[in-house]
């Protein structure tokens, strides 16, 4: 009854997707009925270029708000909706832009490089976005003789540290879902699953640890640290047949649809990002069949949160 019930939903989605000119895009994180109706599933960097070339008159964003607020920056003419208002991050809300600006002052002349999981507000106070998948390039980019700022994620900055051996002042703010993968014992994982290759997201607080091959945690002779862009690739071109995934539980859906061929197993099945699942087939419908609920970002705001996200997709 279930499996109708959906079909008959997504059957509807896909008639107002139609008739109100929307293109629907969605995160790896979202629920496996929302990336299979999606016209596109992808990282926040993938999600911010699909955002910027739509030609639809409206764009429904399946993620978080932040997510939104990047696209309605990046697209000010096009309706963004976000099918929950509810939907936010733990790690966005971990830094205000009144923060940033008592941050900035403490260190005059300084760079401010931002994750894109950040508000519209921080974002206009930064002078590049970055994700995950290109936060190396971004800093390395950089003169080295410029003072970086780099937040909010401590673990994302760490890594990036650890990767450009550059010194950066990094924010103290951490995702509670990839901080809680930091604290599981991996070496168990590894005992169960002797054969598999490990992808671990930059996010978790295992990630630094893994690259200095650190045995307070687990020999990662076969770990890889990647973005989720980079997590899927990786496991479509390599030869190995299963994969430890230390990041969102949600992002194993399309693994699998990729390499039906493969096995893949959740570092923790508790790594789920409650604000991520609340996006259902049922407020997707309702956000396109009622215009809800628009993400708008002030004329002003957006104009000065958009010079970081360009420099952040001219650099990709």
């Amino acid at each position: 009854m279930e499996t109708v019930v959906n079909e008959d939903l997504a059957t509807e989605v896909l008639e107002l997707k139609r008739q109100k000119n929307a293109v629907i895009l969605a995160h790896n994180y979202q629920i496996p009925e929302i990336q299979d109706i999606a016209d596109y599933v992808g990282d926040s960097l993938g999600l911010s270029r699909q955002a910027a070339k739509a030609d639809e008159d409206i764009i429904v964003f399946c993620g978080v708000h932040f997510m939104a607020e990047t696209a309605s920056i990046i697209s000010p003419h096009k309706t963004v909706l976000i099918p929950d208002l509810d939907a936010g991050c733990s790690l966005a809300d971990s830094i205000t832009a009144g923060q940033l600006k008592e941050w900035k002052a403490q260190h005059p002349g300084a760079v401010v490089v931002s994750y894109v999981n950040t508000t519209a507000a921080v974002k206009a106070e930064s002078d590049y976005c970055c994700t995950s998948s290109n936060a190396v390039g971004i800093v390395e980019s950089i003169p080295e003789d410029k003072e970086i700022l780099f937040l909010p994620d401590k673990f994302l900055g760490a890594y990036v540290e650890m990767m450009t051996g550059r010194d950066l002042n990094i924010w103290q703010g951490a995702c509670h879902v990839h901080e809680k993968i930091g604290e599981l014992n991996l070496a168990e994982k590894q005992k169960e699953h002797p054969d598999a290759e490990f992808l671990i997201h930059p996010e978790c607080g295992c990630s630094t640890s893994c690259m200095m091959k650190s045995a307070m945690y687990f020999d990662c002779k076969d770990g890889h640290v990647h973005s989720t862009s980079g997590m899927l690739q990786r496991a479509k071109e390599s030869d190995a047949e299963e994969f430890v995934v230390a990041t969102e539980t949600g992002i194993l859906h399309r693994m699998r649809k990729d390499s039906p061929e493969k096995k893949f197993y959740a570092a923790s099945e508790d790594s789920v990002c409650d604000y991520m699942k609340m996006i259902t087939l049922e407020n997707l419908r309702d956000a396109l069949k009622f215009n809800q609920y628009e993400v708008k970002v002030p004329f002003e705001l957006a104009e000065r949160a958009k010079v970081p996200i360009d420099r952040m997709l001219q650099i990709g």
